[in-house]
């Protein structure tokens, strides 16, 4: 399959933001072996349809985000979340087709939710002056995701400790900015083809990051990628560097001996476009590899790395 519709999926460039120090814990959960957790905060939680539309209300704005639930959801054990956020001028719909992920949603047990960013064109305010419409009419994206993974927690038996986001392009940035501002309720991130453009960023712990980039990336600058790793595996006193991962034009590159555990993985396509790997094409912005899968070698991160 290809993806008919050209997504112009920019987001603006800016310089990792300065660092901070700070620490947080997470409530104790019983996990059982197969990774779920069951407690009896779940109890009385009906089982919801799979696929469902919410709405909620962040100040003056109405926003939405398209949640699914696999077959395998059991309303008495935690579960985890993933949310998947699109690129600029690209819809949570476009984001669900290109990255898979409400198959890999199926095959893993996992909930997922798509947001639907703000604006005309679509983009979210990730900070650092990425992206307009979003950041110039200062719209509190950082605020809509918390809050979507609070409702999520009242609504769905999801797991605290595995709250994780991936994104795209725009979508990347603001998991990166997420990283930063919602350590008590984010887990790990996978930014794909964008970086960190807040300029102050002081995580409250560790945060892991596995980051996917292609060098021949014509909207978002490899380099600048380069620069966020180098500022996450010095946030988080990362202290070896190992080739993790090698086949054809993919190589994975991680950081680890980190605090807390929180490796910081790089994963790059050798003149590799604007893409999600492994996903749909999206036409016009550059080669696409099949050689990584990005959405399996995300969830496979999110997996070792639940919140400590």
């Amino acid at each position: 399959m290809r993806i008919t519709i050209v997504l112009v999926l920019a987001a603006c460039g800016g310089a990792p933001g300065n660092q901070g120090d700070d620490d947080d814990t997470h409530a104790d959960a019983a996990q059982g072996s197969d990774g779920s957790t069951s407690t009896a905060a779940c109890d009385g939680l009906m089982p919801p349809q799979t696929d469902a539309t919410w709405t909620l209300t962040v100040g003056a704005l109405q926003r939405t985000a398209q949640v699914h639930v696999p077959a395998s959801y059991d309303a008495s054990k935690r579960t985890p979340l993933v949310i998947n956020a699109h690129g600029r001028t690209s819809t949570a719909s476009q984001q669900a087709l290109l990255s898979h992920a409400i198959a890999k949603s199926d095959s893993a047990g996992f909930i997922v939710i798509h947001p639907e960013a703000w604006g005309s064109p679509t983009s979210w305010n990730a900070g650092g002056g990425c992206c307009d419409p979003s950041y110039s009419n200062n719209i509190d994206d950082s605020g809509f995701i918390s809050q979507l993974i609070t409702e999520a927690a009242t609504k769905l038996c999801i797991d605290p400790a595995r709250v994780y986001v991936m994104g795209l392009s725009n979508g990347a940035y603001l998991a990166n900015r997420l990283a930063c501002e919602h350590g008590d309720q984010i887990a790990a991130i996978g930014p794909v083809a964008g970086g960190l453009s807040l300029q102050s960023c002081a995580p409250t712990r560790p945060m892991p990051v596995f980051a996917v980039h292609g060098t021949g990336d014509q909207i978002v600058s490899y380099s600048f990628d380069q620069q966020t790793i180098d500022f996450w595996k010095a946030k988080n006193q990362c202290t070896t560097t190992t080739t993790t991962y090698q086949q054809g034009d993919a190589t994975c590159v991680t950081h680890g001996g980190c605090a807390a555990g929180a490796d910081v993985v790089l994963c790059t396509i050798t003149d590799g476009g604007h893409q999600w790997p492994g996903g749909e094409e999206i036409p016009f912005l550059g080669k696409k590899s099949d050689n990584l899968i990005a959405t399996d070698a995300i969830w496979d991160f999110f997996v070792a790395h639940p919140k400590p």
